[in-house]
């Protein structure tokens, strides 16, 4: 296998991809902008080739060399799609079917696509509707995330011949640790409130059904479909989740595996409406076709999850960073703000008139750090 191009390869699943990829023995080239700085990525950005630059410019010379391309960029939520629903639509669309188009006219054999279940999301309130979903299920989704998800796949996958295999992986919520860490995913959100609060919020009582995936075991599906028969995964789509919890089940669940490890947590159940997500999806195709079979447990991920937090002083909760949607409303404020003016505190330009000359004649008396003190 030549070199394997990841799009998005500093980002929450990207730092772990990244890890079981150099540990597979491959050689990687990174594209990413460094959204969130380059200490989650530390640890291997010297044995990687790093691009940093947007997947909406991807060409020809990005996949040079390469002989897989794995496609985790674009906006990772609905609060960020719905933020910016043009943004949105740019990366998790159009930049995704380029990125196939052009990949596929440069002989890159296979491209992996990051796709998501929420795609089969049908809001609470259709309990008649709820059913476990397939592959082959009709989907109908409402929310900007989930339908540029959805609009990408149904135009890279038909790309498929003899000489390409794309396939998109429609995962379940993603939980676990990661370098580039996030407390906007459920489980996570419980291990931050207990960490921080000793209280597990529950929205609309948990009644909402989601298909769940560590982080690791995503990782494991995109090396898998690197080294499978192409024609295994050519021009396919396929469910990635461990099981499928309600969220008051979760909660419990996430409760007592802290309760383990000495965190105490308290439950604070809201039973009003909220507008939410509920959905369930099947994830046999993958174990059929692909044998691939989820190892990490929810309890063994928490249990990873509060030593690698503690370990590494991630315990800055209110931080901004962990946040996707707050760190990129964060982001275009401080755009807006610098481009005003270009700067922030160096002034470019600006002649240092610290001389004291200068300074004395302009009737100033300099402040010297190096000035003599009184005694005492």
């Amino acid at each position: 296998m030549k070199k394997v191009l990841v799009v998005g390869g500093a980002g929450y699943v990207g730092c772990v991809l990244i890890e079981e990829l150099l540990a597979k023995g491959y050689s990687v080239r990174v594209l990413d902008r460094l959204f969130f700085g380059r200490e989650p990525a530390r640890s291997f950005l010297d044995r990687v080739e790093l691009v940093v630059e947007d997947m909406r410019d991807f060409n020809d010379a990005h996949v040079r060399d390469c002989g897989a391309v794995i496609n985790i960029g674009g906006l990772s939520n609905d609060p960020t799609a719905e933020f910016n629903p043009r943004a949105n639509e740019e990366m998790n669309t159009h930049a995704s079917i380029r990125l196939a188009e052009v990949a596929k006219r440069a002989g890159v054999p296979r491209v992996i696509f990051a796709s998501t279940c929420s795609i089969y999301d049908r809001g609470v309130g259709e309990e008649v509707r709820d059913l476990l979903l397939d592959e082959e299920s009709p989907v109908e989704p409402r929310a900007a995330y989930a339908t540029s998800k959805l609009a990408a796949e149904r135009a890279m996958l038909p790309m498929a011949d003899a000489d390409f295999a794309p396939v998109a992986f429609r995962q379940g919520t993603a939980f676990g640790f990661s370098p580039r860490m996030r407390y906007d995913l459920v489980v996570n959100t419980f291990v931050k409130d207990a960490l921080s609060s000793g209280i597990m919020r529950v929205f609309y009582g948990g009644e909402m059904w989601r298909p769940l995936i560590d982080v690791k075991d995503v990782a494991r599906a995109y090396v898998m479909a690197l080294e499978c028969d192409a024609d295994l995964i050519r021009g396919q789509v396929f469910n990635l989740a461990s099981g499928n919890f309600r969220i008051s089940e979760l909660a419990l669940r996430t409760q007592r595996a802290l309760r383990s490890l000495g965190v105490p947590a308290e439950l604070d159940v809201d039973y009003s409406y909220r507008l939410v997500r509920s959905y369930r999806a099947s994830s046999e195709k993958a174990l059929r076709v692909l044998g691939f079979t989820p190892r990490v447990t929810p309890d063994e991920s928490i249990a990873n999850m509060v030593a690698q937090i503690r370990r590494r002083g991630y315990t800055d909760f209110s931080h901004p960073r962990y946040y996707n949607i707050e760190w990129m409303k964060l982001l275009e404020e401080t755009v807006d703000t610098v481009s005003r003016q270009g700067y922030v505190l160096s002034k470019p330009g600006w002649k240092d008139r610290r001389e004291e000359g200068e300074l004395a004649a302009e009737g100033v008396t300099p402040l010297r750090s190096d000035r003599a003190r009184p005694a005492g």
